[in-house]
């Protein structure tokens, strides 16, 4: 293998390298952006308190009151 092969096959080497990275960590942020994103709106009858939750809940306790609520429909 001559001079010339090898620093071409080096650089595909890296770009490779760099490109699965890029991949990787765009995959991984964009995952962690959309569970982030994603929460529920609640408001208690209770007492009146607006708070969310992480995820898609059906229930939530009112964490002042304790008191069950649904999540809002928007």
């Amino acid at each position: 293998m001559d001079l010339v092969t090898a620093t071409v096959f080096y650089c595909f080497l890296v770009a490779g390298v760099f490109l699965g990275l890029w991949v990787y960590y765009d995959r991984r942020d964009h995952a962690r952006f959309e569970a982030e994103r994603r929460h529920a709106s609640f408001h208690c009858k209770r007492c009146g308190h607006l708070y969310a939750v992480q995820g898609e809940v059906n229930r939530s306790v009112c964490p002042k009151c304790g008191q069950a609520n649904q999540p809002l429909m928007f």
